[in-house]
Order: C-alpha cells, then structure tokens, then sequence
C-alpha cells in the first residue's frame, strides 16, 4: 500500500519504515496548512491512504468507504508524538493493514474499527 500522511502526523519519529513502505507526506509535497479538500484530493490523486488525526475526516458519509482510495483516523486519548509514532508502527507492522484499501478505518489506544465497502 501507499500512504499519505497529513501534516499532524510526525513523519519524522519513524521515517525508519519509509524504506518498508511508499510514505509521502503533504510537507514533502508543500501542502503544508492547506484546507481538507486539498489534502484530500492530493491524496486520492496519489492513489495513497490518508492517515490523519484530524476530526474533519471523521464523517464516514462524505469519506464513505469504497469511494476513495482509504483513510485512517488516528483517535489518541494523548495524541503524543511518541503515542502517535508508536501506534502507527503498531498498525503499519499488522498483517491486516493490507486489506484495508478502499475502507475507512478508525484506530484508538485499544481498538481499530475498519469500516469496508459495501457489496450490493
């Protein structure tokens, strides 16, 4: 998988797995302090899957799964830069993270809900 990371995301703190997978970020691509739609859009121009913690990417309707390429939530009770660097090493070392394409996901300290496409 390819990922975008928002700029509230501390690529820094474990830029070590960028050799294990395709990370790009928004401050790479000098979309720092741009609005949602364009963090979006750059994303799923991309073909990459968001991971952000910003609540605006919350509204499972308007990132409705299997609409867009993918977007991961981070929800922290202490959103650290140590937390939050540590968590997404957890997810991106997970076996289940390559299913998640196309889905809509949700991870906290304790849980990760992934919400996927609908078959109809």
């Amino acid at each position: 998988m390819r990922f975008k990371l928002d700029e509230n995301i501390p690529f820094d703190l474990f830029a070590t797995l960028a050799s294990d997978w395709d990370i790009d970020t928004m401050k790479s691509e000098g979309l720092s302090g741009q609005n949602d739609d364009i963090v979006w859009a750059a994303a799923q121009a991309d073909n990459r899957f968001l991971i952000t913690q910003d609540l605006d990417f919350s509204d499972v309707r308007r990132f409705k799964p299997g609409t867009r390429y993918g977007l991961l939530l981070l929800r922290l009770h202490n959103p650290s830069r140590s937390a939050v660097c540590q968590k997404l090493v957890e997810i991106l070392r997970s076996p289940d993270i390559q299913t998640w394409q196309n889905c809509f996901v949700v991870a906290t300290d304790s849980k990760i809900r992934v919400l996927r496409p609908t078959l109809h």
